[in-house]
């Protein structure tokens, strides 16, 4: 057998599972393998050659690699990532002839039990003084995220209302979320009361409480309102559009007033709270259809924030892919990753659903998947949105003078994989169809999608 050349053995490194990571004696990341995108979302080509300081702390929690720098000892530590991956990592310094601290190598598992009886070598747990959560951190890269969690820094501490708009599933709840726990009220209640959820005859019940045997069928010792739960915190109304258009007067004068009386009340209670409302309609055209009042509409939009689409923040796509497959591993207790060519198909979905259809498919494909990667043939079929098929509908040869016929050859040949693979959804399906080996039809999709 021949030895291993360098390239080859990086490659076969490249393919752990596990993170291997190696700093020289100044913080600087010399290698890192490919299980850095499940981790942190980066790649190997922008983490190599960057200082641990460009992600300490946002990247990861309790910092691990300047407790081996100072004390030269062997270092296990269980931590969290950005993309919610609860890891555990090993860190063994490497000496030069003078026994200083010449390179530090890092493995990084994920989950793995504390078992002590397994313990190789004899490791020092560093101190967890960071205490860094990542529980409700917004997962992103997309710039124009970026401008949406500035626009929502800036208005944390003002008690004015903020209307948070955008489609299903983009994830205005967890910007309602980051606002609490950003402001001055984040030691208070948080009480989210989804408008469209609740019975339009008990809505206003629900929001203001009621006073002991104000209608038929009411608690006997009355009841508190959501209102005044969220007294000293945030009140999110959520689908504020499905709000009775009767109660919306009552509304209006609750977050001017800051007090409301409860059905069967003729005293009011007042209340300090900041209203976050969220909707996924068209505000201002209800207002002209007379379906929603323009007083409470503007008095709601005093500041608005737009979530984008997941479409239009392509960038975020896979770094949420990786964070809920962190999750759902976690959860299900498996060790699923994702191929190339998966992750191809999944930058290239529209995702109609947004962040909320996109959670749905990793936790699906996290529990139906028996092998370890996920292949192309595990996805459900509607992933499957090449762009090319009315393209594929034309049957005539075309001669194009600026290509030659390999490269025409090779035009033709990737509809017909494209077209194969969006049919039946299968390597060993498209070789049978084909009449080629299940090897080479998995070539060809790394070929043409990678």
């Amino acid at each position: 057998m021949n030895d291993l050349n360098y390239q080859e053995f990086i490659s076969l490194i490249d393919e752990l599972y596990d993170e291997i990571v190696v700093y020289d004696n100044n913080y600087k990341i010399i290698y890192i393998n490919k299980a850095c995108e499940r981790h942190y979302g980066k790649t190997k080509q922008e983490m190599m050659g960057s200082s641990f300081f460009d992600y300490a702390e946002e990247y990861w929690s309790t910092s691990v690699l300047p407790y081996v720098y100072k004390t030269k000892k062997a270092v296990k530590q269980t931590q969290e990532t950005k993309l919610g991956a609860k890891i555990l990592t090993i860190a063994i310094p490497i000496f030069d002839e003078e026994n200083e601290v010449e390179y530090v190598a890092m493995s990084v598992r994920d989950d793995i039990p504390d078992d002590e009886s397994q313990d190789v070598f004899i490791f020092d747990k560093v101190k967890d003084t960071a205490n860094i959560k990542f529980e409700n951190k917004i997962i992103t890269s997309s710039s124009k995220m970026e401008k949406v969690l500035h626009l929502a820094d800036q208005i944390v501490n003002v008690d004015a209302p903020c209307l948070i708009t955008g489609e299903s599933g983009v994830g205005k709840t967890l910007i309602g979320k980051y606002i609490h726990e950003h402001s001055s009220r984040k030691n208070n209640s948080f009480v989210h009361i989804n408008c469209a959820a609740i019975s339009k005859d008990i809505v206003e019940s629900e929001l203001f409480g009621y006073t002991k045997g104000s209608f038929t069928g009411a608690n006997r010792a009355g009841k508190k309102g959501l209102a005044s739960e969220a007294d000293g915190g945030i009140l999110f109304l959520d689908e504020i559009s499905e709000i009775p258009y009767k109660l919306q007067a009552k509304l209006l004068q609750f977050i001017q007033e800051k007090k409301f009386y409860p059905v069967g009340s003729t005293k009011p209670i007042s209340v300090d709270v900041k209203i976050i409302a969220a909707t996924n309609k068209d505000l201002k055209k209800m207002v002209e259809m007379g379906s929603f009042r323009e007083d409470l509409y503007y008095r709601l939009n005093v500041f608005e924030i737009n979530m984008p689409p997941l479409r239009e923040r392509k960038e975020d796509i896979l770094l949420l892919c990786d964070f809920y497959l962190n999750k759902y591993n976690q959860k299900y207790n498996k060790t699923h990753r994702l191929s190339e060519e998966v992750k191809y198909i999944l930058n290239n979905y529209s995702w109609k659903g947004n962040i909320r259809e996109l959670a749905n498919i990793m936790e699906r494909l996290t529990v139906v998947t028996k092998d370890i990667e996920i292949k192309p043939w595990h996805l459900p079929k509607h992933l499957y949105e090449l762009q090319v098929k009315e393209e594929l509908k034309c049957t005539e040869i075309k001669i194009d003078d600026g290509k030659n016929l390999t490269e025409m050859l090779e035009e033709y040949e990737k509809k017909i994989v494209e077209r194969a693979y969006e049919e039946f959804n299968s390597s060993r399906k498209v070789s049978e169809k084909l009449g080629i080996s299940q090897t080479k039809a998995s070539r060809l999709f790394r070929k043409y999608f990678k």
